[in-house]
């Protein structure tokens, strides 16, 4: 298993165009980590944060980024056994090396198995956003069958990945995004679909939740809490995992006078615990085909660069929506 592979990686913090893609040691797994070939990765917002330094966490250069993967067990560790087909969604954070290399030592307690049937490159499309997902949803908001659940942003990954569970668990959705995203959002299971340029949103909220909406996830990081707060009913319940450098004014009386909770989480600090039973809930929907998304383009490995750039803006000509895949 000695040898070199092909990785993506930086040497210090810096922009997309600081990521180098060539050769590095193959990792050795330490006590109970499996020595995963990976398959295929995907690209995401908070590899760019991590990447680039504004994300503060153990790093050790050169640094492999990426979060998720989708490969074969190599080696036995925990319950696997070489041959095993396996998914993470938490590497690249807390010292540990990332994903987007051909091979990664993955802690077995991180590693998940992928059910038979699951095609790895439409997996690893969505581990990312089903995981933030289903920690918002279960462990802040504790959402409940037969509860409203309105969802901003609703046709990106992780608002897609909001509707698909949301809906899966019992609870009514109400999406607003892009007149664009709206049969896709319709596809994920939301009920309703509202236009977010449409001024009248607030009062069709109020028209379709006439007792308030129980559960808000503001999926586009804007925040407006002086319009959305008054949508939510009494014991509601506010996901905030988006917009990084947003200053949002809060109704303060509004929020204590009406028992609404504002829950701040993000994926990276989950504990095993926790990754373990999303991990669960995302198995079940892959195999019920429920939990599915868009993919934007896949990429070969070599491209690590270019979505990153792609992510942050700064090139286009890498399709529509949806996440970008690189095959390694």
């Amino acid at each position: 298993m000695n040898g070199e592979m092909t990785a993506a990686y930086i040497t210090c913090f810096g922009g997309a165009d600081d990521i180098r893609t060539g050769p590095l040691p193959r990792p050795v797994p330490g006590p109970g980590e499996a020595l995963v070939r990976v398959e295929a990765v995907a690209a995401n917002h908070v590899d760019t944060f991590v990447r680039s330094g504004a994300y503060a966490t153990r790093v050790s250069f050169p640094f492999v980024i990426g979060r998720d993967l989708t490969g074969t067990a190599l080696t036995p560790a925990g319950p696997f056994a070489p041959g095993d087909r396996v998914w993470c969604n938490s590497l690249g954070h807390d010292g540990r090396q990332g994903s987007f290399a051909q091979y990664a030592a993955v802690p077995a307690d991180r590693l998940y198995p992928l059910p038979a049937g699951v095609d790895p490159v439409c997996a690893v499309a969505v581990l990312h956003t089903a995981g933030t997902a289903h920690l918002g949803l279960f462990r802040e908001a504790r959402v409940r069958p037969g509860e409203t659940v309105l969802v901003e942003g609703a046709g990106g990954g992780v608002g897609s990945a909001v509707v698909q569970l949301a809906t899966a668990a019992g609870a009514r959705v109400i999406a607003v995004d892009r007149a664009e995203n709206a049969e896709w959002c319709r596809d994920c299971g939301a009920a309703h679909v509202l236009d977010r340029a449409d001024p009248d949103v607030p009062a069709a909220v109020r028209g379709l939740a006439p007792d308030g909406v129980d559960v808000l996830w503001d999926c586009s990081g804007r925040h407006d809490f002086e319009t959305t707060v008054p949508l939510l009913a009494r014991g509601g319940r506010v996901v905030l995992m988006a917009g990084l450098r947003t200053r949002a004014v809060l109704p303060v009386g509004a929020v204590y006078t009406r028992e609404i909770s504002l829950h701040g989480f993000a994926i990276s600090n989950a504990s095993v615990t926790d990754l373990t039973a999303a991990a669960e809930g995302i198995n079940r929907e892959l195999v019920s085909g429920r939990l599915r998304g868009r993919i934007r383009a896949e990429l070969p490995l070599t491209e690590a660069a270019r979505a990153h750039r792609v992510l942050e803006g700064l090139e286009g000509g890498a399709g529509g929506p949806g996440r970008i895949v690189l095959l390694p």
